[in-house]
């Protein structure tokens, strides 16, 4: 029998930017092809939870895996989408240009923030769900999605050009229909969260049913259903749809 290779700490941030004539429009980044995990597929921005981060949320007094991990969710928004959210302050035009270019170079988070002149506001993201598959792959992750709102003022989007290769605003109706029409790929944790994202007419009601629904881990399980093999999750967790056959169900 071989053992479930153990988890990669990992965070993402799914980022609102609301319309007042319809439904939210969410960021959306494409993995380049080459990426070992979901090469050419549509995620929101996000990566794993470096040892810097825990180190910066001992500095704040936190240190706990909750705090790094939103640390995370905030510096990679930056690195690979050029949005300052999560921040205390909104940065000058310069100030932010040069704390991405000094990420993209290697320099800690901390210090960048410390020369930017600004400090972090976790609470402007919202636990909204955490996912660990259990399935024999190279990379298992352990994944924290989180809630934001994009703040007034913050700078157009630019994809960073090296995990990804294009970023773009859609509803996440508007994304699901690409991927049926086989013009998009979206992994089966992107497309539940996806599903369970069209029931809001706006952030302020993400966050509300987010708040209503404390987070489990998800681990999906199969399940063989009227005689089909299905990919499940848990009912109770606010998914409007809680399975999909193995036949269709895309994993990392």
């Amino acid at each position: 029998m071989t053992d479930t290779p153990p988890a990669i700490p990992a965070a993402t941030l799914v980022v609102f930017r609301d319309a007042g004539d319809g439904p939210p429009e969410l960021l959306f980044v494409e993995r380049a092809k080459a990426m070992a995990f979901a090469g050419g597929a549509l995620v929101f921005p996000g990566g794993r939870v470096d040892p810097g981060d825990h180190a910066l949320a001992a500095v704040l007094g936190t240190g706990d895996a909750e705090s790094a991990a939103r640390i995370a969710a905030v510096r990679e928004t930056i690195e690979e989408a050029g949005l300052p959210i999560g921040l205390s302050a909104m940065p000058s035009p310069t100030a932010f240009a040069r704390m991405r270019a000094a990420l993209h170079a290697g320099t800690a988070f901390g210090e960048a923030l410390t020369d930017a002149a600004v400090g972090l506001d976790l609470d402007a993201l919202e636990y909204f769900a955490r996912w660990r598959p259990a399935h024999a792959h190279a990379r298992i992750f352990d994944t924290r999605f989180y809630l934001a709102r994009l703040p007034a003022g913050a700078p157009e989007a630019q994809v960073d050009a090296t995990e990804n290769v294009r970023l773009f605003w859609a509803t996440a109706a508007d994304v699901l229909a690409e991927a049926d029409a086989g013009r998009a790929t979206i992994i089966f944790p992107t497309r539940r969260n996806l599903e369970r994202l069209t029931q809001f007419a706006d952030c302020a009601a993400a966050v509300e049913h987010a708040r209503a629904h404390p987070v489990r881990t998800v681990t999906p399980w199969t399940e063989t259903r009227d005689g089909v093999e299905h990919l499940c999750i848990p009912h109770d967790l606010g998914y409007p749809i809680t399975s999909e056959p193995m036949s269709d169900a895309v994993r990392g």
